[in-house]
């Protein structure tokens, strides 16, 4: 079989929240990070045969665009790489699953106090923000019914900040949840986005089937 650029564009992103995955028979794929902060889940175009797991995702993306057109016949304990023509071969093994990090569980999203849209242009912004600003957090506020997204040092009050607002509802009035900007790898797209006062946030794709569940920062009020 053929990946589609599609789920090459996911694996891609999934291996910059985990270097490792496990990917389960059918046309679901899951991912989480090391430190359980974010996870992410996409629906695939294809259907894939058998549960394998990658232990260097990065690699295995690396190695199969060694072959013009990648074909994959996935057997018991590795994946055949072809080209085209079948000139060109590469046996990969997969790794273990019990070794590698994966989610145990769905995620229920609780109900939600916050809700906004996100656009690309929007994120592109508040990333390039806290690259010039040498930040590492976006804080959400509810300011007279208007949601903010703000680049700042929340641990300095003195630090420069970027602000921007964003269309969405609000139920509380002592809104001030934080995200890391290190957990925003979100593949490029516009997003609907939940916050939950039980530290958690909900982002869906509102162009494909991707979604991320990110944790707040502890310091997050509601």
């Amino acid at each position: 079989m053929e990946l589609s650029e599609n789920t090459l564009n996911v694996l891609k992103n999934f291996a910059t929240i985990n270097s490792n995955i496990v990917i389960e028979a059918g046309n679901v794929v899951k991912t989480i990070s090391e430190s359980k902060t974010v996870l992410a889940r996409a629906e695939l175009g294809e259907s894939l045969p058998r549960t394998f797991g990658i232990y260097e995702l990065t690699e295995f993306l690396s190695v199969m665009s060694l072959v013009d057109q990648a074909r994959l016949d996935f057997n018991e304990e590795y994946v055949t790489i072809s080209d085209n023509s079948g000139r060109s071969k590469i046996k990969y093994f997969y790794s273990e699953p019990d070794i590698l990090t994966k989610p145990t569980k769905e995620i229920v999203m609780p109900e939600a106090e916050v809700t906004f849209t996100l656009d690309r242009a929007t994120m592109a912004k508040l990333r390039k923000a806290a690259m010039v600003l040498g930040h590492g957090e976006v804080t959400v506020t509810n300011e007279d019914g208007v949601i903010n997204l703000t680049v700042t040092d929340n641990d300095d009050s003195t630090s420069n900040a970027f602000s921007i607002q964003v269309e969405g509802e609000c139920t509380t009035d002592n809104l001030r949840a934080v995200l890391s900007i290190g957990n925003l790898k979100m593949v490029d797209g516009d997003y609907r986005v939940s916050l939950s006062s039980k530290l958690i946030s909900h982002f869906v794709n509102t162009e494909s089937n991707m979604q991320y569940w990110v944790a707040l920062q502890k310091n997050s009020t509601f």
